[in-house]
């Protein structure tokens, strides 16, 4: 049986229930190699989607956003998925539970969630045990990290500093979020007088470990044009704060015509597509292009993801998208791409990066 015969029975459940319960039996699939290899058999990935960008090799563009593996869990078995790339977290320095629940919200009719859940986390402490309990990893892994709920934002570069420093040898790559909606006053942070400050710092830790794994900036999908160029500068300085950028984080925006049920919470899938490529596209402008960016938002098929390729993102994340497509997703949408370079005649991906960044700029959302 396949996921879509399975999902009318997993839509039953809770959602935050139904997710752990995937979660679980991807995690029972951790150590089961052989099964893995029979549910996703080794898949040939055309070259022409791979790149290679802050020193990593990316097979393909498509990895999967953090939210969906908070703990770092089922990697192995995401791997085996078919990912080019994995993110886990969003982890904080001590242990906190999160928001109440119910704190998930499925709408189908919309592809969409919305969620509040606050960053539940067992704590750097606990992650980074379970991390190098690990085999190598197939494929690079970027750390999500947050400040504590009662962290005032005074206080919260020594959350992130203690992070990197204790995550940092498990981090192909680190993601600094600053934009979940679901921490109080934590987006006050992408302000310029707080983030410099903040950024300084990071990389001052950074240069304390052995490896020293890139920083990225992820983002609000709600931000001004202003504040995206204002973002964007620190990309422009002779010695940039930060090697990359993801974007976007979940959105508090409603569609005008959105009828659902009102819950607070940051909105995420279908509906946030569009805002999500503007913002990337507004940032790939103002940054001239000088950082890689990471496009995350509304990723259901092979032509979503390469619309925000389009828009100025070298890579693309998803995660609601598979709540409604299933775990078959990541190699359709692999499968496809290589047909719509052919259509757009060109022989690599990193060639469509930012080709239709003016046309998405300026589309209203």
């Amino acid at each position: 049986m396949g996921f879509a015969s399975w999902r009318p029975w997993l839509f039953l459940l809770e959602p935050e229930r139904a997710h752990a319960l995937g979660l679980r039996l991807l995690c029972g699939l951790n150590a089961m190699p052989k099964t893995r290899a029979h549910i996703w058999p080794p898949q040939a990935v055309d070259p022409r989607l791979a790149q290679e960008l802050w020193g990593l090799h990316f097979a393909h563009p498509i990895g999967l956003a953090a939210g969906f593996d908070k703990e770092g869990e089922a990697l192995i078995s995401l791997a085996s998925m078919g990912f080019a790339f994995l993110e886990l977290g969003t982890v904080t320095l001590r242990p906190q539970v999160g928001n109440p629940r119910p704190r998930v919200f499925r709408y189908p009719q919309q592809r969409a969630v919305i969620n509040r859940l606050g960053f539940p986390s067992r704590g750097a402490t606990a992650i980074a045990a379970s991390l190098a309990a690990l085999p190598s990893l197939p494929v690079p892994l970027g750390i999500n990290i947050g400040k504590n709920r009662e962290t005032p934002l005074a206080a919260a570069v020594a959350d992130y500093r203690a992070l990197i420093r204790q995550l940092g040898p498990f981090a192909d790559y680190f993601s600094i979020n600053v934009s979940s909606p679901n921490t109080p006053d934590l987006r006050r942070l992408q302000h310029p007088l707080n983030l410099r400050p903040l950024l300084q710092e990071l990389r001052e830790e950074r240069q304390k470990l052995q490896r020293q794994p890139p920083l990225l900036l992820k983002i609000a999908p709600d931000l001004a044009p202003s504040e995206v160029a204002a973002l964007a500068a620190l990309a422009q300085e002779p010695e940039p704060l930060l090697d990359g950028f993801i974007a976007t984080n979940t959105t508090l925006s409603r569609p005008a015509d959105w009828t659902a049920p009102h819950e607070n919470g940051g909105l995420s899938g279908e509906p946030l597509k569009v805002r999500a490529n503007r913002i990337i596209a507004q940032l790939y402008q103002a940054s001239g292009g000088r950082l890689p960016i990471i496009g995350v938002g509304g990723v259901f098929t092979a032509e979503d993801a390469l619309a925000k390729i389009e828009a100025g993102a070298s890579l693309v994340q998803l995660y609601t998208a598979l709540i409604y497509e299933g775990p078959g997703l990541v190699r359709r949408i692999t499968t496809q791409l290589p047909e719509l370079l052919l259509a757009r005649g060109v022989e690599k991906i990193d060639a469509l990066v930012g080709t239709r960044a003016a046309q998405w700029a300026a589309t209203p959302v």
